[in-house]
């Protein structure tokens, strides 16, 4: 069990040593962000900063995690399969961030193109659940066998996850520090339940995430690009499919569930009705156009999650402790 914080220490170490390197090989080679026209205006400033910062995040957890895992004697398959996949999303978001950088503008991958990669690289683990039979949902005493069904819901689930972290990675620091913070609260509810492998790959991703912010904190020095987002909302939704706590994603993610949400319901509503419920979407853009300052707005944001994840924790740990 002393692994599973170490693992988290010596990902967040290597994450500082490679952020250092890489930056200064980004800025060399001109990986830098382009903003989109119609964001809000304080974000022109952002343009020029280096993005896909996510290759050191993945690489430094990975790294972790791989270490940890053999000195716990913990190499599953399952625990492979969750960082092969982890891995693939962000190459997948790099794809996306390579096209950007080449084309000049904050247009990559199309959305059917990004979404086609997000839905073929959730199929390994959602198979892999499917195959050894555990198809069932629980939550506290009740359990929903899906049966074929679950592919379905596991693919929906972990490509819905990818996008939403990838729709808050909009300020410096936000979707970072709220994945640090989902990330812990998913290290205790799978010490909980006794999956110590998959305990020590979160601990590792969360001591990455953190060393991540050292650089991405505002004003941010690299951005982690839909090459951190997508691999770290893919592994989000993969570590909850593999172990096996699904529903409860909905209060540990809510911030990234309500990000989307308000997507949705901006679009929705404006092509039924010609009207905006929101200033901008995705909300944290609503709050910047209401002078929250970004700081601000990250900090409100990971305090709502740090509340939500304690809460989930603690009924977690009740119901299945």
């Amino acid at each position: 069990m002393i692994l599973v914080p170490v693992s988290g220490l010596i990902a967040f170490v290597l994450s500082l040593l490679f952020g250092v390197a890489y930056i200064e090989f980004l800025k060399k080679k001109m990986f830098n962000q382009y903003i989109l026209e119609d964001a809000p205006e304080t974000h022109m400033k952002k343009s020029g900063t280096p993005t896909t910062g996510g290759v050191f995040i993945v690489t430094a957890s990975v790294f972790a995690s791989v270490i940890a895992l053999f000195m716990a004697e913990k190499t599953s398959a399952g625990a492979f399969l969750l960082l092969i996949t982890y891995v693939f999303y962000m190459f997948a978001g790099f794809q996306d961030d390579i096209q950007k950088i080449q084309n000049h503008q904050n247009k990559g991958l199309t959305p059917r193109g990004k979404l086609f990669l997000q839905i073929a690289i959730s199929i390994l683990p959602v198979l892999f659940v499917t195959i050894s039979g555990r198809t069932f949902v629980t939550f506290g005493e009740y359990t929903l066998n899906l049966g074929w069904l679950y592919p379905l819901f596991g693919i929906f689930l972990i490509t819905g996850v990818s996008n939403a972290v990838n729709l808050t990675d909009g300020l410096d620091g936000l979707a970072a520090s709220n994945m640090v913070i989902a990330l812990i609260a998913l290290v205790l509810v799978n010490l909980i339940m006794g999956n110590i492998d998959i305990a020590i790959i979160c601990a590792a991703i969360a001591g990455a995430c953190l060393g991540f912010l050292y650089f991405n904190k505002y004003p941010a020095k690299v951005f982690m690009g839909d090459t951190g987002s997508l691999a770290l909302g893919g592994v989000l939704g993969t570590i909850a499919v593999m172990g096996k706590f699904e529903l409860w994603l909905i209060p540990i993610g809510i911030v990234f569930l309500c990000e989307t949400l308000s997507v949705i319901m901006q679009v929705t509503s404006y092509k039924l009705t010609g009207k905006r419920i929101f200033k901008m979407s995705p909300v944290h853009h609503h709050f910047e156009l209401c002078g929250w300052n970004e700081k601000k707005i990250v900090f409100v944001f990971s305090l709502v999650t740090f509340i939500f994840c304690t809460g989930a924790v603690l009924l977690f740990w009740k119901l299945n402790g």
